[in-house]
């Protein structure tokens, strides 16, 4: 099993990069120790507040949102940063070359149950030129990410990662406290009899989804011939790690429920880093109507559709909405 760094240079990634990596890398240990002593340590349950998002914050997300912010703008390498728990992006150092985005904790209604939860991160090059408070830097599409990745916080803690040369795959190692390799070019089966949705809002999705869903649930006597599973964990690292692990479809599809906001998942800091990882897999992620990191953001808390995984499952469904 090789170490981080010696897996980097493999891809040809540059010192820079590899070093801000490690500093994202550095929080994400503290956060998993944080997270595997939560209940000892009094962080579980909910603040007082609400993110920009106008959900109520964890504790453990207000822990992870700090320990990566600090840790990110005291480096040097980072012009800015973006985060799910931030109102807006926060100046770094004005020479930095890189911008991230992140989700501190993901999953955070799995934090009192000790389910899986995970850090996700994207990482874009800086704009010359440009203020390191200036929000407009961010506006970049998400085939412009140099590196993408998340850590889960399970049974052990894995680093999913790429920088355009493939999706891999690495463990914490506790014994010397870094990320050994254990898996490279993960390739996500193009055929699955899996999915995953949350099926509590099936009728408030468009007709399209409805449909397919419907479809999938009709099993070996539908249309489809074939019988389906349904899974859900309700923590994006962990439906998506299960879907690079075997193969799947994960959506959460647009719906009418709140008409003021269609959608549910965040373009910079979830959708397009998984969007990357999933393709560097083999994989497909897209929209109902384009692909996913073709997408211009708007803003960085832009909300977006999502329906990705399986590549041929992904276009079976998207025949649904021709």
């Amino acid at each position: 099993m090789q170490r981080l760094a010696p897996a980097l240079r493999e891809d040809n990634v540059s010192l820079d990069l590899i070093s801000l990596i490690k500093t994202i890398l550095a929080a994400t240990k503290e956060i998993s120790f944080r997270v595997s002593q939560a209940h000892l340590g009094g962080l579980l349950g909910s603040t007082l507040d609400e993110n920009i998002q106008g959900e109520v914050q964890k504790k453990l997300d207000v822990v992870a949102n700090e320990l990566i912010k600090d840790i990110l703008l005291e480096s040097g390498f980072v012009k800015a940063i973006s985060s799910e728990e931030e109102d807006n992006s926060v100046a770094g150092d004005e020479d930095g070359k890189f911008l991230v985005s992140f989700d501190p904790l993901d999953g955070s209604s799995n934090i009192d149950i000790n389910s899986l939860i995970g850090t996700i991160f994207s990482i874009h090059e800086a704009i010359p030129g440009m203020a390191a408070d200036d929000p407009e830097q961010f506006k970049q599409a998400g085939h412009k990410q140099v590196c993408a990745g998340y850590v889960l916080y399970g049974p052990s803690t894995m680093l999913v990662m790429t920088t355009g040369k493939g999706t891999h795959f690495y463990v914490l190692d506790r014994t010397h406290g870094g990320f050994l390799l254990v898996e490279r070019n993960v390739q996500v089966p193009q055929d699955t009899k899996e999915f995953a949705v949350n099926m509590s809002n099936q009728r408030f999705w468009q007709a399209p989804m409805q449909n397919y869903i419907n479809d999938l649930l009709a099993g070996d006597t539908g249309p489809r011939g074939k019988n389906f599973n349904m899974r859900w964990i309700a923590a994006m690292v962990g439906d998506i790690h299960r879907v690079l692990q075997r193969g799947g479809i994960f959506t959460y599809p647009a719906d009418s429920k709140n008409p003021e906001q269609p959608y549910k998942l965040r373009l910079m800091y979830e959708a397009n880093p998984m969007s990357y990882l999933i393709e560097q897999a083999g994989g497909l992620a897209m929209t109902s109507k384009q692909r996913i990191m073709d997408i211009e953001p708007e803003s960085i808390h832009q909300r977006v559709e999502v329906i990705m995984g399986s590549k041929n499952e992904v276009e079976a469904c998207l025949a649904y909405y021709q």
